[in-house]
């Protein structure tokens, strides 16, 4: 992977722009100015969607309580957004994007999907950026509206899902899913260990991993890969809510080795987000969000779309965008964490984008740890495939993002 770049004000002083016509790095100008930002972010902690987090076989263990329903957004979930929102606000404000008091009217723009995880999270992230100040957050009134987020929930026509299937089966090394779950025997043994089913019988470990085809949707990943991403996923929300180690995987399981078990979610990215078919159409309309909010000069200053892990893992495969936050493996995507794009420009008026990716490490969010000043979140620029060489490797210039970013077939 090309190097990654420390997300800095000192950074963004050194770079420049090239001159009419020359064919040189951005490098040589005093600064650039930050014009726009727009990030999509995960939601924040929530606890399982389901109250079966394992089909049966899997595990007859009693998974620990939560204090809110399925799929909502926690108290201490909310609190880390916040903290989130803070250190957003003072890092974009010190790089002068926005003053201080509340913004003024259309310089924030908030989007959620229709999912009650997402809207909360919006809000509490803007209780954090802009405290006592009003936030309207836009938001469908359910999934047959959410075509933002949720574009191919409803399974369109238009979606080919055998080509989306060859595509994501394109992914897998030599030897298939097979040789895919060999590769992390290990692992899943100590997953079977953790939630307390026997080896050498348990499905983890006997049952082989396959992909299913569905007609006008993403390919399905069935079996110990798809059941281990569910499951190693759950025990790190447990972890990041500040449940107890010995609720936390029923005592089982310590915190290198949820990193280890991590793995398997963007294992699953890899084949249902990542492929370059599905990726296209599944982050089609977030990437025409992030183009209309970039290329208009009347548009927001920052605009928040907060989704889904999901969502993130689509734009990522979209441009072919990598990443790794410390205590994550790579191209995972932690509760709050955000894949957002600037838009800066030179004295002169030439306009350039630059991927980057923030997040609180894992430890932060679990001890709900203040960012403060010095901006402890984790913050890099990204390479993104496709600029061409004549522009320093993270800075794109808006008429290569634009083309890249341009509807594909």
């Amino acid at each position: 992977m090309k190097r990654i770049l420390l997300l800095s004000t000192a950074l963004l002083a050194a770079c420049a722009a090239p001159g009419p016509g020359a064919n040189t790095p951005v490098a040589s100008q005093p600064s650039l100015k930050l014009e726009k930002v727009v990030m999509l972010m995960r939601h924040g902690v929530r606890p399982p969607t389901k109250p079966v987090v394992v089909p049966p076989g899997y595990s007859s263990e009693t998974w620990p309580g939560w204090p809110v329903d399925f799929g909502l957004l926690t108290p201490r979930g909310a609190a880390g957004v916040r903290l989130l929102g803070e250190s957003d606000r003072a890092y974009f404000g010190a790089r002068g994007l926005f003053p201080g008091g509340c913004p003024a009217p259309g310089t924030i723009v908030l989007k959620a999907s229709y999912k009650e995880r997402t809207i909360e999270t919006a809000r509490s992230w803007a209780a954090g950026f802009m405290p006592g100040c009003a936030a309207a957050i836009s938001h469908p009134a359910g999934s047959g509206d959410d075509a933002i987020f949720h574009g191919l929930d409803s399974g369109p026509a238009s979606f080919d899902g055998n080509r989306a299937y060859d595509a994501a089966l394109a992914q897998a090394p030599e030897g298939g899913l097979a040789a895919e779950t060999e590769r992390h025997r290990d692992e899943l043994t100590l997953l079977a260990k953790v939630l307390n089913c026997a080896v050498p019988a348990c499905p983890l470990v006997a049952e082989p991993s396959r992909l299913v085809a569905q007609p006008h949707d993403r390919p399905k990943l069935e079996g110990p890969l798809d059941i281990a991403s569910t499951a190693s996923q759950t025990l790190v929300l447990e972890y990041l809510e500040g449940k107890p180690m010995t609720e936390v995987g029923w005592g089982r399981v310590s915190r290198a080795e949820i990193e280890q078990l991590l793995r398997f979610h963007p294992l699953k990215f890899r084949y249902s987000n990542r492929p370059g078919y599905v990726a296209a159409a599944a982050a089609a309309p977030i990437v025409h969000e992030i183009v209309t909010a970039l290329g208009d000069r009347r548009a927001a200053r920052l605009t928040l779309l907060a989704g889904h892990d999901t969502n993130v893992a689509d734009l990522g495969g979209f441009f072919d965008l990598h990443w790794q936050v410390p205590s994550y493996p790579a191209d995972e995507v932690p509760p709050g964490s955000a894949l957002g794009f600037e838009l800066v420009s030179t004295a002169g008026g030439d306009r350039y984008v630059r991927a980057f990716y923030r997040a609180q490490t894992m430890d932060q969010l679990r001890n709900l740890e203040a960012l403060g000043s010095d901006d402890a979140l984790f913050r890099r620029y990204l390479p993104i495939p496709g600029c061409g060489d004549s522009v320093e490797v993270t800075a794109c210039r808006w008429n290569d993002f634009a083309r890249i970013a341009a509807p594909r077939g």
